[in-house]
């Protein structure tokens, strides 16, 4: 038997265990039958459109870009309806990449609309592939409503471009396959995985030390929190502060600002930044003010974003400290 004829038969065993457990929602529509040869169709399955994770991505999804899009008065409600025909990516991508494309503005026609489509998802692709994305999305996916293309698409966009939100972890859907094999329609449950783990999701940015020391070296951890603890102290006490535990004390922002001045020797206006921060917002302008007098100071950007301190996530506080401790080590 041939390698070919082979492989279709995996394909059809594959299928006849799946095929019966197909949720009972799902139709198989009219237009199937039309389909053209090896041709095949992608739809979400409805229990997956109810999982609460998926509503709650969809959620964080629309609000960034709603909050993207405010000065251009653009408001979505609902991904499949308002993304298809290109105005909204479009419109996404020129703020987040600072590039303007070469659209028409206003395309009512499936052609125009697919022809805008293509522009903006070959700047996308331009963009993301050489990082080492996997393209889950089409002009044909995205204009046909394709809910999970256009999530696909959203959630690259959100990471690459760092944007300033959680993403819920682990998110997954199952998504009904339909193919036509030698003129039989053939249907299949597969899951996509949507998002992974934060950590992973923002790991597309290159591992340091600080990944080596958590995955391999743990017990060297409580060394380097130790020195990290001692020396922010060491500035702290100044203003009669202490810290004993890093993964929380700097979460709000407000002893990084303050270490600022000290290490720099300046007073920080309260004005500045939140004495007493409530909110999460809030929180993560103190962190990102920190930052900004941080690249005043001369040091590099760092690799970890405000957001991420203010979630606690360990590593980026650990990464955002031990910058400040090998530039000012020194100083008194």
């Amino acid at each position: 038997m041939d390698a070919d004829n082979m492989s279709d038969l995996h394909e059809e065993g594959k299928n006849a265990i799946n095929a019966p457990m197909l949720p009972t929602g799902t139709d198989i529509h009219p237009e199937d039958t039309l389909m053209e040869e090896n041709a095949e169709r992608i739809m979400l399955d409805p229990t997956s459109r109810e999982n609460l994770k998926f509503k709650d991505l969809l959620k964080v999804l629309i609000d960034w870009i709603n909050s993207e899009l405010e000065e251009e008065r653009i408001i979505v409600k609902d991904l499949e309806e308002d993304c298809y025909d290109g105005q909204v990516l479009q419109k996404l991508f020129e703020k987040l990449s600072g590039r303007k494309l070469n659209v028409a503005e206003v395309t009512q026609s499936e052609i125009g609309q697919k022809q805008k489509l293509q522009t903006v998802l070959e700047a996308v692709n331009e963009l993301l592939r050489p990082h080492g994305w996997t393209i889950e999305w089409s002009v044909d996916s995205i204009h046909s409503k394709n809910l999970v293309a256009i999530v696909y698409l959203l959630v690259a966009l959100a990471m690459h471009f760092q944007a300033p939100i959680r993403l819920p972890e682990h998110v997954s859907v199952q998504v009904v396959v339909v193919k036509k094999r030698e003129g039989i329609l053939q249907t299949a449950l597969v899951t996509k995985e949507l998002t992974s783990t934060t950590e992973m999701m923002l790991g597309r940015f290159e591992r340091d030390a600080f990944d080596t020391l958590l995955d391999h070296a743990p017990d060297k951890l409580n060394v380097v929190k130790t020195s990290l603890i001692t020396f922010v102290n060491k500035h702290l006490n100044k203003l009669n502060l202490e810290v004993t535990e890093l993964e929380t004390q700097f979460a709000d922002g407000v002893y990084l600002v303050l270490l600022m001045g000290l290490l720099e020797d300046y007073f920080v206006p309260l004005y500045n930044f939140f004495l007493t921060p409530e909110s999460f917002e809030q929180k993560v302008h103190n962190v990102a003010f920190a930052f900004e007098l941080m690249q005043d100071g001369g040091l590099k950007k760092p690799k970890a974003r405000p957001e991420d301190v203010v979630n606690l996530n360990l590593k980026s506080t650990l990464r955002v400290l031990y910058n400040l401790f090998t530039n000012y080590k020194n100083s008194e």
